[in-house]
Parts: structure tokens; sequence; C-alpha cells
């Protein structure tokens, strides 16, 4: 009789969901510079990571919050802030030397128009070269938020003081979202 289990325990970041270890040794084989976006429960994490000797060292990042820093007024984890993070990333990457990576999406599904490719398409609107299909990014309407802004004008004011209510509290009105964009935009130009 055989003493012992068979059954092989998977690593403890496998187990909890946090890396899949396939992805990531093809990923680290290419021996490049990668973009890492992670998304939080309330905020981005945009971060140019190269492969050390004791591990991951992070070249470069971008966190969300900095964009309240910049005068943001938006929500910290909303498409177009994903895409003013990732080009915050981008802008920080060229100063760094760092000219070209790959997109690291983690344990995210690669879904057209999401997030995860709003926070590329930053990136690459800074300057950065990461190979993508065109077809997988977010349209300018999306990103700039004039579905938003579209949605805000069809509403009374009763519906617009409910559903956009973090908005007017910050003192944005959702029918400028596109417009503080781009002037927050300007700023990271400036900045950076």
């Amino acid at each position: 009789m055989a003493h012992g289990s068979r059954y092989r325990l998977p690593f403890k970041r496998r187990r909890e969901g946090k890396t899949d270890y396939g992805k990531r040794i093809k990923l680290i084989d290419l021996n490049k510079y990668r973009l890492v976006v992670r998304i939080s429960n309330s905020n981005v994490i945009v971060q140019i990571i190269s492969v050390g000797e004791n591990g991951d060292e992070t070249i470069t990042s971008a966190h969300s919050k900095e964009l309240q820093r910049l005068g943001w007024l938006g929500g910290s984890k909303n498409i177009s802030a994903t895409y003013l993070t990732g080009y915050i990333c981008g802008k920080k990457a060229l100063k760094s030397d760092v000219d070209e990576a790959i997109l690291d999406i983690g344990l995210k599904r690669a879904i057209k128009n999401s997030k995860v490719f709003a926070a590329l398409k930053g990136a690459v609107d800074a300057g950065l070269n990461v190979p993508h299909g065109e077809f997988i990014l977010p349209n300018e309407d999306r990103i700039s938020g004039k579905h938003i802004s579209d949605y805000a004008e069809s509403l009374s004011d009763e519906d617009l003081k409910k559903k956009f209510s973090k908005y007017l509290e910050r003192g944005l009105k959702p029918v400028d979202l596109p417009k503080h964009l781009d002037e927050i935009k300007d700023k990271i130009n400036r900045e950076f």
C-alpha cells in the first residue's frame, strides 16, 4: 500500500487567483519591458516592469490618484481615468528611456473596449510603442466620456443629481467631461 498523496498543490499565488504562471513564463521569455495594467476596486495602476535577477523591477509607475493632483474631477477608475493613467505612464516611460513594451494584463480577460485597453491606448498615444491591434481599443468617444456627456444631457435635473451626485459634488458637470479630459491631458503634457 502506497503512503502519502500524489496530489500536487498549486503555487500559492495560483490558488489565490493572482498569477497565471503559464502566461507569465511566456512574457518573461520575451526579455522585454512589460506594460502592466492592474485595476482594483477603486484605482488603476499602470507600470513599466523589467525582469531582474532578483525578481521584477519597476522602471516607472502611474497611479490614478496622481490625476487628482492634476485637478481631475472624474472617477478614479472609469475608462477616462484609465486612459489618462496609461498616458502618464507612457510619458514617464519615455523619460526613463523606455520606448517599447509588451502589454501584460495579468488574469484579466482580453475584452474589446475594456479599461485595460484604454490604458494601452493612453500609453500608445503618449508615444510608447506597444504591439496591438487597433480593433481592440476603445473608440475616442468612449475614452473622452462623450457617451456619458450625451447620456447626462438626456436626463432631467432630478435624475442627473441622482445618477451623477459624485461628479457634481466634486464640481464637474457630466456634460463637461470630454472638455475636462482634454484639459487634464494638456496638463500632463506640460508636466511630463
